[in-house]
């Protein structure tokens, strides 16, 4: 919710033998990596990234490394990323490393663009949590290594609610009433872009919603699940009342001055997200609290898988002749802790929390003390304990790309009134299945 992209996942993928054949534009090249040490000289690898504090962290690299060279692109951003690499596979010049989201994975393996670095990498699998390994992986195989895990929570104006006397609402009902008494202030609670339906999607992953799962050799799709529903209710009735502001991140400067003012007065955010409120707030540094995510009436703590730079990963491609050494050099970006420190502070990277199963570490680097003020300490505790929470089991299809592009269509008509979000998931199983087969994917559903 409230995010800056349309797309931030962060999850287990998962995909069925059958169900990948009969996908377009497979990708032409086959490098091992098992010729590479009988050349002379330092490998050089092309990377592709979008991140702020990549630019260091290769610098950083190639000033520790002979034998391997990083070359690096600053690419625009996530959905530019998917478009240039598109182009690069299959004109046959695809990079060797690329910084990629979880929702992807499936998608590039699908098309047969990405290599498998099991055997380079599994001997590391101690060093990262649960969760973000499962995000490198498709059907048990490794095609790239995490770089970032996915703490979420709820960040909410102090001030605000003290003078309306409102509690951090613990459970989704009680965000809405908070939501209702704002109102009659002139007040959001939150803010629903219209081109960004991932609302939608990670309240129906926390409330243990399925889209996509393998159910034999078929994929099965599920848009109306019981999980769903429970979202589309909590959706419906914060749109219902006029509780949600419509602001666009395409005027993300617009949407930052709606919280900095206090006109809206919460988020459901991520680490990441932090750095762009300090970057850009002029009137409420101090005023901010972390809160745990609002769960479902009656259920324990469950928090969404979380999103974009949240669940990054960087993936190794086939077309890589150096497929060892790529996979190597992403491994060193993942687990060097100068290279961690730089891409979890706010100041020098993303503020992106770190894939490894000790990231708690470095909750106290990834969090603004500017924004938080008096409120910092305590905030670490909730981001900690937000990362024992994190969905694990939430599957992106191989249609992902394109149902999303579809969701988001849907999505603006939702936000703004003119159909119910029942009447979108109605059109969304529909549209999917028939996508799925029109690809010669086999499909349930």
């Amino acid at each position: 919710m409230n995010f800056t992209s349309p797309r931030r996942r962060f999850a287990s993928a998962a995909v069925a033998g059958i169900a990948l054949t009969g996908l377009l534009s497979a990708c032409g090249g086959s490098g091992s990596g098992d010729d590479a040490a009988s050349k002379s000289g330092p490998v050089t690898l092309p990377f592709w990234g979008w991140a702020n504090g990549q630019e260091a962290v290769v610098k950083a690299f190639n000033a520790s490394h002979k034998d391997i060279r990083l070359k690096y692109t600053k690419v625009t951003d996530q959905l530019t990323m998917q478009k240039q690499l598109t182009n690069a596979v299959k004109a046959g010049n695809a990079p060797c490393l690329v910084q990629n989201t979880a929702e992807y994975v499936t998608s590039w393996v699908s098309q047969d663009a990405l290599a498998d670095i099991t055997r380079y990498v599994k001997g590391e699998k101690d060093e990262f949590n649960t969760g973000a390994w499962a995000s490198a992986q498709v059907q048990g195989k490794l095609y790239g290594v995490p770089t970032s895990s996915a703490p979420q929570f709820t960040i909410y104006r102090t001030d605000i609610f003290e003078k309306y006397g409102l509690k951090p609402p613990a459970t989704w009902d009680e965000f809405i009433a908070a939501g209702k008494v704002l109102k009659k202030h002139g007040i959001k609670i939150t803010n629903y872009a219209g081109e960004d339906p991932s609302t939608l999607e990670v309240l129906a992953m926390q409330a243990g919603a399925h889209w996509y799962a393998i159910d034999g050799n078929a994929w099965k799709v599920d848009f109306q699940d019981e999980g769903t529903l429970k979202a589309a209710k909590v959706i419906q009735e914060i749109i219902d009342n006029d509780l949600n502001a419509k602001l666009s991140f395409a005027d993300y400067a617009a949407v930052q001055r709606s919280y900095d003012t206090g006109a809206t007065a919460t988020r459901q955010i991520s680490t990441w997200q932090m750095a762009g409120m300090v970057q850009n707030f002029t009137k409420s540094f101090g005023d901010w609290a972390l809160a745990p995510w609002p769960t479902y009436r009656g259920e324990a703590a469950k928090t969404p898988a979380g999103t974009n730079l949240t669940g990054s990963v960087t993936l190794v491609t086939k077309q890589c002749e150096n497929q060892e050494q790529a996979a190597k050099a992403a491994l060193w970006m993942s687990t060097n802790q100068d290279a961690v420190k730089t891409m979890a502070s706010p100041e020098t990277g993303n503020g992106v929390m770190p894939a490894l199963k000790d990231s708690g570490s470095y909750v106290g680097e990834s969090i603004s003390q500017k924004l938080l003020g008096k409120n910092y300490e305590p905030a670490q505790k909730v981001v900690t304990d937000s990362l024992g929470t994190v969905t694990t089991d939430w599957t992106y299809g191989p249609n992902w790309t394109a149902m999303f592009t579809e969701l988001q269509a849907g999505w603006a008509k939702v936000v703004n009134k003119q159909e119910k979000v029942t009447d979108l998931l109605a059109h969304m199983q529909e549209w999917t299945v028939k996508d799925l087969k029109s690809r010669g994917i086999s499909v349930k559903g």
